[in-house]
């Protein structure tokens, strides 16, 4: 047998933040050589952060991160280590990884297959490298290897499939199988998507069978940049099968996941294979070898085949999965903002509890995956935690700050929905009642127009000026707090503009709105619990407070009580609403095809109402653009994403589907 002791790491880092970043992969080379690992797999662009945009074409950047890697290169005595950073070569700029053995630098890898698709953007800064092809790079005078290498290592070949090469139908890791590589190591950049792990675990278990390799995979871990969130997933397969996977979701600056395995077994399988094909492909392209002497340690260890519970996979169910990357997302947000607070205008409703939840949640699991003292030192720059008290309710009593603002048209309802939540959760708790300031604003604008505004003439202009009026009082706390002021809109609303501009959009992050109401209601009663079974297992936990809000009819309470006003009365059901989004957006059907297909999924609605449904969709879609626009940064779940920035492009000024929408009356009269 030729075992060998392998790690692959999750690293939680931020664009050129050097010192925290290289600090990050030391650590965690002291830890994976305290476990006995001898090769290292850290992520895509570790040293630099993988969202710098646009400032990798700094030579500032570039040559800091070299600096860096030689740094780290010194802290890797009698390992094999892989790190990701950007490289220059012929005047163009590489995503590349270089591998390290005892200190000395054996070459790069540049990644043949970019990602350039949904929040992607890696062929704006980065040149593909052609599959093949070798040279080499200049950096301080002393040349090294760069392109497709095949690193040999003590005897043990070691090659590479960076991120987006093993989501591409011609796999790197194909060529490198044939040229017979011991072990493939993914340093990757893989952000979080409701199910992606999923996909993920085929790819590498398929990976590591086809090749008939160890296949390590590392990720980056946590809120990098802002939108993106990394779920850390780290995976270690060897002939087909799952020997390691590290903890999702973690607020460690870094986790590993180890295994030792057997590079023999991985051989004789493979000629097995080759014996049975009888054939191996042949490139006219020339490949290079990087040998070195590097010794392997004896292992002492067997190889165990680990069966793996779900909790240490982390095959989370799609509610605990939203609740664990949103919490994430919000705490790295927090302390690489250097916000002190999170401030939230608490309405009653099903969206800002969500928020106030999903806050709550954030230190709740933030603690339990750490512990109080690791928690509170992320947060070292909020000094007053460091000297205050370290009960959990007192914790979340300075970070998680609430208001309820009362209008005459506000319900005695949601304000105990409010206050009960509030309490449950150990916020701080704020009501005030801003009518008096909604009267002044009416009062001076009916004085300037020469008439008294009315509901019958000027119901928007009477429901914003309610939604505004709460905004500087909110923004006042935040202020005062240091706080980060969330927005409470979700993708539905966002989707149609029934949202108002300088109301419930107003705040620095908007966490909820990549995800649709229809789902977000669902994910209220989950957490509540009446949405799961009693024996549903998830550290997620249940908040009856929740019923308060649940059993609401969702509404903005902006129209006088006695006309009844609902969300859905304004717009559509939820559940529609989000049917035709996903057919309209996602899937790019025009409005006759949408039509066709709400029809058969929603039988039992009229023909008539479907028709100005998604007129309705179509027309606030296209009118609304600038409002989308407009929206506070908001975290990436799946490809139903509207973010305009980095998902879902539209015009501003479009024709506004007039002609699409003739067609679709025009069919319509003939059904009906």
């Amino acid at each position: 047998m030729k075992l060998l002791n392998v790690a692959t790491v999750a690293l939680n880092q931020t664009p050129f933040d050097w010192a925290n970043n290289c600090r990050h992969i030391e650590a965690a080379l002291v830890d994976a050589r305290k476990s006995g690992a001898t090769v290292v797999c850290l992520p895509e662009l570790c040293i630099t952060g993988y969202g710098c945009e646009d400032a990798f074409f700094s030579p500032d950047l570039q040559r800091r991160a070299f600096e860096s890697l030689l740094e780290i290169a010194t802290k890797t005595a009698g390992m094999i280590v892989s790190l990701g950073l950007p490289s220059v070569h012929n005047g163009a700029l590489y995503n590349s990884v270089c591998l390290i053995a005892d200190g000395k630098i054996l070459g790069f890898v540049p990644k043949q297959h970019l990602a350039g698709d949904g929040v992607h953007y890696e062929p704006r800064w980065f040149k593909a490298w052609p599959a093949g092809e070798v040279s080499e790079i200049t950096f301080d005078g002393k040349q090294y290897p760069f392109g497709d290498l095949l690193f040999e290592c003590g005897g043990v070949k070691i090659g590479f499939e960076i991120c987006e090469d093993a989501w591409t139908p011609q796999r790197p890791g194909i060529n490198l199988a044939v040229r017979g590589a011991d072990l493939i190591l993914n340093p990757s950049a893989s952000h979080f998507a409701f199910g992606k792990q999923e996909t993920r675990r085929r790819l590498i278990l398929e990976g590591s069978r086809a090749f008939c390799v160890t296949y390590l995979y590392a990720n980056l871990l946590g809120n990098e940049a802002g939108r993106v969130i990394y779920d850390g997933s780290t995976m270690i397969a060897t002939n087909g099968k799952m020997v390691a996977e590290g903890e999702r979701f973690s607020y460690a600056d870094y986790t590993l996941a180890t295994a030792v395995i057997d590079v023999d077994i991985t051989r004789s399988q493979r000629m097995r294979l080759t014996a049975r094909q009888n054939y191996i492909p042949k490139t006219n392209r020339e490949k290079r070898s990087i040998q070195t002497d590097f010794n392997f340690p004896n292992q002492q260890a067997s190889v165990n085949e680990t069966k793996l519970t779900a909790w240490e996979t982390g095959e989370y169910l799609k509610e605990e999965e939203f609740a664990r990357a949103i919490a994430l997302g919000l705490f790295d947000y927090l302390r690489k903002s250097r916000c002190q607070q999170f401030v939230i205008s608490l309405s009653g409703g099903a969206d800002s509890a969500a928020v106030a939840v999903l806050v709550w949640l954030s230190i709740e699991l933030g603690i339990r995956s750490i512990g109080k003292e690791a928690y509170l030192k992320k947060l070292g720059h909020i000094v007053s935690l460091q000297n205050g008290s370290t009960i959990k309710a007192d914790i979340i009593h300075q970070l998680l700050i609430c208001m309820y603002q009362a209008t005459k048209n506000s319900s005695e309802e949601t304000s105990c929905a409010a206050e009960t939540l509030a309490t449950r959760l150990d916020a701080t708790f704020y009501n005030i009642d801003v009518d008096s300031l909604v009267d002044s604003y009416v009062k001076k604008i009916s004085d300037l127009m020469g008439r008294k505004l009315n509901w019958r003439q000027d119901d928007i202009t009477l429901q914003n000026i309610q939604a505004r009026v709460r905004v500087p009082g909110i923004w006042m706390l935040a202020n005062i707090g240091k706080g980060l002021l969330l927005a409470t809109s979700n993708r539905s609303e966002a989707a149609v503009g029934y949202t108002t501009m300088d109301g419930d959009t107003s705040g620095s992050l908007a966490p909820i709105a990549g995800i649709d109401k229809a789902f977000l209601l669902h994910w209220l009663r989950w957490v509540e619990g009446t949405a799961r079974g009693e024996d549903e297992l998830s550290e997620i936990p249940r908040i009856p407070a929740l019923a308060a809000i649940n059993r609401q009819q969702p509404t903005a309470e902006l129209r006088p009580q006695d006309k009844g006003q609902t969300d859905e009365s304004d717009l559509m059901p939820y559940d529609l609403l989000d049917a035709i989004e996903r057919a309209a957006i996602r899937d790019k059907q025009s409005p006759v095809e949408v039509y066709q297909v709400i029809q058969a999924e929603f039988p039992a609605y009229q023909n008539e109402q479907f028709a100005g449904w998604v007129r309705r969709f179509f027309q606030l879609w296209a009118r609304n653009q600038w409002k989308r626009e407009r929206y506070a940064p908001s975290f990436h779940l799946d490809d139903e994403n509207l973010d305009p920035k980095t998902w879902c492009r539209f015009p501003i000024l479009s024709g506004g589907f007039e002609a699409e929408l003739d067609l679709l009356e025009k069919e319509t009269d003939d059904v009906v």
